[in-house]
């Protein structure tokens, strides 16, 4: 006797978690960005998959970080006036500042930024993965010597293909 098996493509399921994770979850290009806010600041932007169920903003600040999310996938050239906590290490801090100051449409390589602060490319590396603030902070313009190199902690997959979207959308050459 034969056996059948009948297979059905499976449907993403959508993650409900984010009413209690986020003050919002707002589409993005690449999926869904997570905002975390304290009041009238910005604590954490978070890039989650496009499974990750979409949440309106809690209050009028969270509609603002939305609003201006919303217009830098519109337009690179968008600048951010959002205020964030202090967060992280003198280093990490040093390095935020060098990232904050490179122009869309162009990349520093781990190492390039470490010269310019007398620190080492893993440290750098490290300090782009600490990032709270991500597209205000712009880590996704330090790459690898060869390459795209990592992102928010990964080395592949979904943060990858978000960092390549990011340096297509901003015009960097070599990615648009």
């Amino acid at each position: 006797m034969a056996t059948t098996m009948t297979t059905t493509k499976a449907t993403p399921k959508t993650t409900t978690m984010s009413s209690n994770l986020f003050s919002a979850v707002v589409a993005a290009p690449f999926g869904r960005m997570g905002i975390r806010t304290d009041g009238d600041t910005l604590c954490e932007l978070v890039y989650l998959p496009p499974t990750y169920a979409l949440s309106t903003p809690r209050d009028e600040f969270s509609r603002e970080v939305a609003a201006q999310l919303r217009a830098y996938f519109k337009q690179p050239d968008f600048n951010f006036t959002i205020p964030v906590s202090e967060v992280g290490t003198t280093h990490q801090r040093k390095v935020w500042q060098q990232i904050a100051a490179i122009p869309r449409g162009e990349v520093l390589t781990y190492a390039q930024l470490a010269r310019r602060i007398g620190s080492a490319p893993r440290a750098v590396g490290q300090a782009c993965g600490a990032n709270w603030y991500p597209l205000i902070i712009p880590c996704h313009r330090v790459t690898a010597a060869n390459g795209i190199g990592g992102f928010a902690r990964h080395d592949g997959g979904f943060h990858q293909e978000v960092k390549r979207w990011l340096l297509w959308h901003e015009r960097v050459p070599g990615y648009c």
